[in-house]
């Protein structure tokens, strides 16, 4: 139950969840680098496959933790309507920075009227409003709607392509787009729908009274979290039934069997990224020194990191160009991230640049992150918490 506005929690925060949120934070870089570097997204080679592979980490366990943030700030709040209107404003702004900000710091250009995506920041920011109204409905119900919309969904497979064509000639609308069915919307292509998202987010607001008990309950329970999950992800996967619509006995092999769907995201993509995300959060419970210090302070502030990298990424694929080139390629201007125009030849890095790349903008970052995790720490602003 959400606390009464006379009670006055403590605002400490759980180094646990910031040290949880660093790390995807981190390889959120990686999978942001590779998109510039020109190396596809998965492929035959171990390199490249796990390159992308250990990116799709980062978008589930940002979400749940999204929500877990979320009650543990409505505990601050006092109050059911604060926390609704802090959701519905945050989560407008998080989409409207979507659509102005961050896709000019991933393009480099201001073709507005052809090319909009609706990204990671837009989905948050969409789910973020839908909890905004849920957040009146008791928390059972909300972990369980959460975990509907995770389960559930991929009942659609079965009927999935018929079901688009009962649309025709149109296709489903814009409305049906946004849910699930994800394609364009004029200029606008949705990348990442809200459902399932929206329910991972909600079982992470339903997570949230957890982070308030003492530590080794939460860690008994997170561990058992995180076996549990991870062995219905290795048994549905093993069945090859239900829960994606790949079907990796069609041509065996550990690529194949790690090859789930993200987009939208399956049942067993969620399984097999939760899971581990559970079992990593028992690891940083105690977790201690000057890396854990490092990532943690990413961990603090996520949405001014975000908003730092993708720039700064671009910035340095540029360079990277013009050293290699001797000029920077147009291709660098185009409509990135989600179809980019064939590779000039000779672009694509080699995966040791693509790394040393990374931590090079990894490291750069980190300085300007520790003073806003500093000047957050010791300001009153509310505005800050938009950032």
């Amino acid at each position: 139950m959400m606390q009464s506005s006379t009670e006055s929690p403590a605002t400490h925060r759980i180094a646990s969840l910031d040290s949880v949120r660093g790390v995807v934070m981190i390889l959120m870089a990686l999978d942001h680098v590779r998109v510039y570097s020109g190396v596809p997204a998965g492929g035959p080679s171990p390199g490249v496959f796990f390159t992308r592979w250990v990116t799709h980490f980062v978008a589930p366990a940002f979400v749940f933790l999204a929500g877990t943030a979320a009650y543990l700030h409505g505990r601050r709040l006092g109050n059911r309507a604060a926390l609704s209107r802090f959701l519905l404003s945050r989560g407008l702004w998080l989409v409207l920075l979507e659509l102005t900000v961050i896709r000019l710091a991933w393009t480099f250009n201001v073709d507005f009227a052809h090319y909009l995506l609706a990204g990671v920041i837009w989905m948050i920011g969409c789910s973020m409003v839908v909890l905004a109204a849920a957040v009146y409905l008791p928390r059972a119900a909300i972990g369980a709607l959460g975990v509907a919309l995770i389960a559930l969904p991929n009942l659609t497979d079965f009927f999935r392509e018929p079901l688009k064509h009962a649309f025709a000639p149109g296709g489903p609308n814009a409305l049906l787009k946004i849910l699930y069915f994800d394609g364009g919307i004029g200029p606008l292509f949705i990348l990442y729908v809200i459902v399932p998202w929206v329910g991972v987010m909600m079982a992470g607001y339903a997570f949230g009274p957890l982070m308030e008990t003492p530590v080794e309950r939460r860690r008994a329970i997170s561990l058992r979290l995180g076996v549990l999950v991870t062995a219905l992800f290795v048994l549905l996967r093993w069945l090859d039934v239900y829960g994606d619509p790949r079907r990796w006995h069609d041509a065996p092999s550990l690529f194949s069997f790690l090859g789930t769907t993200k987009y939208p995201a399956s049942l067993q993509f969620l399984l097999m990224t939760l899971g581990p995300m559970f079992l990593f959060l028992v690891a940083t419970e105690k977790w201690q020194g000057r890396i854990a210090d490092v990532v943690t302070t990413f961990g603090r502030v996520p949405m001014f990191y975000y908003l730092l990298h993708i720039p700064l990424i671009h910035v340095a694929a540029c360079l990277v160009s013009l050293i290699r080139e001797g000029h920077v390629d147009p291709w660098l201007f185009g409509n990135h991230p989600l179809n980019p125009p064939p590779l000039p030849a000779g672009y694509r890095w080699s995966l040791g640049l693509l790394y040393l790349v990374f931590a090079l903008c990894v490291i750069a970052v980190y300085f300007p992150c520790r003073w806003y995790a500093r000047l957050r720490a010791t300001s009153r602003s509310k505005w800050l918490s938009y950032l």
